[in-house]
């Protein structure tokens, strides 16, 4: 089915609405571990048991990298640990090229590596994850890969927590610095658009939405939950 780039979107925003790996509170929000309090929860993960989901995103993303990258700007693909690895598997599988995966620290025993899979110096590495947020975590498991000779030179996520309309790129413009580029399915202005259009969620929903993308230190002790 012929798509343009912008229906791909609404349409790859309904299915992580739909498979519920998007939600939206009713009555509590949702607590992180660093204690930061959400109306929204991201679990991309879930895509993984939605065989036709899956096999839609990961259409799409291959067809990211031959569009935006190209084919001959990639030796390896690596999937982060350990969300990422799953869709480095089906990336790398799509478009025929090696993989690896990279750990969040070298591990304690054998021979203590942060790198599974074969990785020679000087080549270029896409990085497969899930989503996207402060891109701190890719920008270690740069480190790692740097260690090998190697580089991540281009990263490629199902969703930014990020938003156009909000000037709101924090992962994009951390991972900038370290010279590699960001490319995503989508973001927080596909899934608003979509959960309205769709009626996934309210207007009132979107409203705190906005809200805590631009303060999400302190949404929670605004709307009186903390």
């Amino acid at each position: 089915m012929s798509k343009t780039p912008e229906n791909w979107k609404l349409a790859i925003a309904e299915m992580l609405l739909k498979t519920e790996s998007i939600q939206v509170y009713k009555e509590r929000p949702f607590v992180f571990v660093s204690g930061r309090i959400s109306p929204v929860y991201i679990d991309c993960r879930k895509l993984l048991s939605f065989p036709d989901v899956r096999d839609a995103i990961i259409d799409q993303m291959a067809q990211a990298v031959e569009s935006e990258i190209g084919l001959d700007a990639v030796d390896v693909v690596a999937g982060g640990e350990t969300a990422g690895i799953p869709y480095a598997a089906f990336v790398s599988h799509k478009i025929h090229k090696p993989m690896i995966y990279v750990r969040k620290n070298p591990k304690g025993y054998g021979q203590t590596k942060q790198i599974e899979g074969v990785l020679n110096a000087g080549q270029r590495v896409l990085l497969v994850e899930d989503l996207i947020t402060d891109g701190l975590s890719k920008v270690r498991f740069n480190i790692g890969i740097r260690a090998e000779g190697a580089k991540i030179t281009h990263c490629l996520c199902i969703f930014e927590y990020g938003s156009d309309r909000l000037g709101l790129h924090e992962g994009k413009d951390t991972l900038a610095k370290h010279d590699i580029k960001l490319h995503v399915l989508v973001n927080w202005d596909d899934v608003l658009s979509t959960g309205l259009a769709k009626k996934y969620f309210s207007d009132k929903a979107s409203i705190q939405i906005l809200d805590f993308l631009r303060e999400p230190e302190t949404w929670g002790r605004k709307m009186g939950f903390a």
